[in-house]
C-alpha cells in the first residue's frame, strides 16, 4: 500500500510534470493508493474555488482513505523527532513526522517530494517509492 504525500498530490492536481507525480500517474489503477486524512486536509486547504476543491475531492474519492494519526503514532512520532534531532536533523512539519511514523509502522511506502521525509529513510527506515540514492 502507498501514501502518497501532498507534495506529489499538489503537483498531480496542478498538472507539473515531476519524478513523482509521473510515478503515481503510473500507479493509479495499478497499486493499492492511500489517502490519508491530514494529507487530504492540507490538499483541500490549497484549493482557490469551489470547482477545483469539487474536482479534487472527486479525485480523492477513488482512493482508499486512512486515519493517520492515533495515540501510539503520535507517541512514536514525538520519539521520532526528538532521534532525528538527536542526529542533527529538524523536521519542519509536525504532519511529515506523523506521515512518516504512521508510513513506517504500518509498513506503507510513502510517495513524496519534500526533504523532511529524507532522514525518515536514512535513520528510519521509511520505505519511499523513490529512494533517496535516486534523488
Amino acid at each position: 500500500m502507498i501514501v502518497v504525500d501532498s507534495s506529489v498530490w499538489i503537483d498531480f492536481v496542478s498538472a507539473r510534470s515531476t519524478e513523482q507525480t509521473e510515478k503515481l500517474n503510473a500507479l493509479i489503477g495499478v497499486k493499492r493508493i492511500l489517502v490519508g486524512d491530514l494529507i487530504l486536509a492540507e490538499v483541500m486547504q490549497g484549493c482557490g474555488d469551489a470547482k477545483i476543491f469539487d474536482e479534487t475531492l472527486q479525485l480523492f474519492d477513488r482512493f482508499d482513505f486512512v486515519v493517520l494519526s492515533s495515540y501510539k503514532v503520535s507517541v512514536a512520532a514525538a520519539r521520532n523527532y526528538v532521534r532525528l534531532r538527536s542526529l542533527g536533523y529538524t523536521i519542519r512539519k509536525t504532519i511529515d513526522t506523523i506521515i512518516a511514523t504512521r508510513c513506517i509502522l504500518s509498513g506503507f511506502e510513502l510517495l513524496h517530494n519534500d526533504r523532511d521525509f529524507l532522514p525518515f529513510e536514512k535513520h528510519l527506515g521509511l520505505k519511499s517509492l523513490i529512494p533517496t540514492s535516486v534523488r
